[in-house]
């Protein structure tokens, strides 16, 4: 069966089908302590031509009885093999810290959602101070109020529902370093606001800067080329 897909190496979506997936799975028992088990492991190659790269997935199952058969119950435990987390790849006009803060946030998300949530938090402040300049407030959520004024209503409210996710928003005031207590949605959803500000404030920026460029650039070869009517 053919299913949608995105590259998480270029970024790239696809559809893949048995062309270019591969699934196994294999169950065992060994007198564990959970019982019969089965292991599901899935591959996917990119089929874009200058990517190829690949993905390889697997997930860990309690045996559930259906009819006379046996299938996959209840998900134990699963595992990103290759690329070890869901981290996209981003352009190098980012700076390389806040790429770093957001790559290992990606990482750690469901091993240590608080360290994951730390870290994309760290990252925000680091967008703030970067892409506004703000450097003269001492914690974050002074950095935020600082911005209130200066983006779109929709990014504002994306900013601010952060305070609203869990204990974040609780000690959203308090030293950017504080580990609290979070789980892996509230992780996951710091992440995808990393995302977002990424696109809406330094990719936004680079499209702008080049579309200018690009018009500039035009107007400026049309009227080099352009003859005066006294020399036609």
């Amino acid at each position: 069966m053919n299913e949608a897909w995105t590259c998480p190496f270029c970024n790239r979506h696809a559809t893949v089908g048995k062309d270019n997936k591969t699934t196994s799975s294999f169950h065992f028992n060994d007198g564990n302590k959970d019982g019969l088990l089965f292991v599901d492991v899935k591959t996917i190659t990119c089929p874009n031509p200058s990517c190829k790269e690949y993905t390889i997935n697997a997930a860990l199952h309690k045996a559930k009885q259906a009819g006379s058969g046996w299938v996959n119950g209840a998900l134990l435990q699963a595992w990103h093999l290759r690329p070890q987390s869901s981290a996209k790849p981003y352009p190098a006009y980012i700076p390389a810290p806040l790429i770093a803060d957001y790559t290992e946030a990606c990482l750690i998300r469901d091993l240590s959602p608080k360290a994951s949530a730390t870290l994309s938090r760290r990252c925000l402040q680091g967008m703030i101070r970067d892409f506004w300049g703000v450097t003269d407030k001492p914690n974050l959520y002074q950095e935020i109020s600082v911005i209130e004024n200066k983006v779109e209503p929709a990014i504002w409210a994306a900013i601010s529902a952060v305070r609203e996710v869990g204990n974040i928003g609780a000690h959203m005031e308090k030293d950017i370093n504080l580990v609290i207590d979070v789980d892996p949605d509230e992780a996951q959803t710091l992440i995808q606001l990393i995302e977002m500000l990424f696109k809406e404030w330094y990719i936004a920026r680079k499209e702008r800067a080049d579309l200018s460029a690009s018009i500039v650039a035009m107007a400026e070869a049309k009227k080099a080329a352009k003859v005066p009517a006294s020399e036609a």
